[in-house]
């Protein structure tokens, strides 16, 4: 498995850059993630979004869908679009450090 340096620090990550330690992450790395994926500032809407997939993760041990942050989560689907621009699901997954959701290109 691939390490890479981000923030100063080692991370192991897989081919496509999504983090593989889920202990490796904190909210100090997620700007920094945000940032590579094209998102300047990280809003509290943007961290009600993370913080919930941070959540949902453990007991599932598998990245919720857009439709699970949506209806699971209570976010609003035109929101999640406006909030993480192209691809939600693979940059709210890749930001919160994350596995690339199944089903995800």
């Amino acid at each position: 498995m691939p390490t890479t340096r981000i923030g100063g620090r080692p991370i192991d990550v897989n081919d496509e850059g999504f983090l593989t330690v889920y202990e490796q992450w904190d909210e100090d790395l997620a700007p920094i993630l945000a940032g590579y994926a094209g998102i300047d500032e990280l809003t509290e809407d943007h961290w009600k979004v993370i913080r919930f997939l941070r959540a949902d993760y453990p007991a599932r041990k598998e990245t919720a869908t857009l439709r699970r942050v949506s209806t699971v989560g209570g976010f609003d689907m035109k929101e999640l679009f406006r909030l993480f621009p192209g691809k939600p699901a693979k940059k709210m997954s890749y930001i919160a450090g994350l596995p690339k959701p199944k089903g995800c290109v």
